[in-house]
């Protein structure tokens, strides 16, 4: 009687998955309006999924959620939010929850919800964070991840080798583009760190006191389309992010023409490397990189010095245009179909071998 039962809310199941009639809800950070591309890029997917038919939401913890109408718009925040402590929402079985990786508390909190959990891995350098010694994210029922490059894939397979990864690229909207006037001696900075940023800037003026009239612009916390301006207008960026796990700022900045000048990431960005005849991993010369930031106001230096010349080598202009248009919205969001109907696919697949384990007793 009991497998009766079981049988009948499995089939239920089923048929709510083969008529969307579920909810995918993205638990979300609440960054008091301050602009990261880590929630810019769950709201975009939130978005994608809701234009394919899905229904998708914002979770968040508090009712007073702050949104992000301040640097991503209107069109985003009024995607659909859901408020944990409104509890005027309920979570089911047949609803997909996605935990960013560095929330292992809440995944610790929630292993007995029914609903299916999938990790959203976006920065390598946070799944261990909160992650209790000894523990995996198997242990809180999850099985499947989907991150942003094949570089984080494979090194969350290292980690935790029965995981199931999924790739959906980062996106660059196209009002990153080069401004149609000519480039300012303006150079912006974007660094994880402000008083690494700060430190670079008193830097370059005391060894090159003969441009204390170049602006240093810093990006931190402006709204997106403001942020794509300041690029475009710029004749160079700064970028010092060593834990990136992708790295948008600089190819946000590639997009717009303006070259950059940053620190290699201990994880280095698929479209910063490439491969020799032999395999090994090579840097692509898209930009001027470097594993020292005190190196960094000696490269500025240089680089106004060819750019005030007009003579920027063309085997850096060259590459930075062959890098451009690589991470599209339109990529990103075939391969977001891709990942979450196979998802869903998966989903119905364990609820039927459920069912054909019960008509086999």
């Amino acid at each position: 009687m009991e497998e009766n039962k079981v049988k009948e809310n499995a089939l239920k199941l089923i048929e709510k998955l083969d008529n969307k009639d579920f909810g995918f809800y993205f638990f979300t950070l609440d960054t008091k309006g301050n602009p990261t591309g880590g929630v810019a890029h769950i709201y975009q997917q939130v978005k994608l999924l809701i234009e394919y038919g899905y229904n998708a939401y914002i979770l968040h913890e508090d009712v007073d959620y702050h949104g992000v109408s301040d640097w991503l718009g209107k069109e985003y925040a009024e995607l659909p939010h859901v408020a944990i402590k409104a509890q005027n929402h309920e979570i089911s079985n047949h609803d997909f929850i996605i935990i960013p990786e560095v929330f292992a508390n809440v995944m610790e909190q929630w292993k007995n919800i029914p609903a299916k959990k999938i990790v959203l891995s976006q920065s390598y350098d946070y799944i261990l964070e909160l992650l209790n010694i000894g523990a995996s994210w198997g242990l809180y029922g999850i099985n499947d991840v989907i991150t942003t490059t094949q570089n984080q894939a494979d090194y969350i397979k290292t980690l935790f080798p029965n995981i199931n990864t999924y790739i959906i690229p980062v996106s660059i909207p196209d009002y990153f583009k080069c401004s149609d006037k000519p480039k300012k001696p303006i150079i912006s900075i974007v660094s994880r760190d402000q008083k690494e940023a700060v430190k670079i800037v008193k830097s370059f003026y005391l060894q090159y006191p003969m441009y204390k009239w170049i602006t240093f612009k810093e990006l931190r916390g402006i709204p997106k389309k403001e942020f794509a301006k300041a690029l475009g207008e710029s004749c160079l960026t700064i970028w010092v992010d060593e834990i990136a796990g992708f790295g948008t700022a600089p190819i946000e900045s590639i997009e717009c023409d303006t070259p950059v000048i940053g620190v290699i990431p201990k994880m280095i960005p698929e479209w910063m490397e490439d491969k020799n005849e032999e395999g090994s991993v090579i840097l692509k010369n898209n930009g001027v990189w470097t594993n020292n930031t005190l190196n960094i106001p000696e490269l500025i230096g240089q680089y106004l010095k060819v750019w005030f010349e007009d003579s920027v080598p063309e085997t850096l202009l060259k590459s930075i245009e062959n890098s451009k248009g690589k991470y599209t919205e339109d990529i990103q969001r075939i391969k977001l179909k891709e990942v979450f109907d196979t998802l869903v696919l998966k989903r119905k697949d364990e609820i039927n071998t459920l069912i054909k384990n019960i008509d086999n007793k």
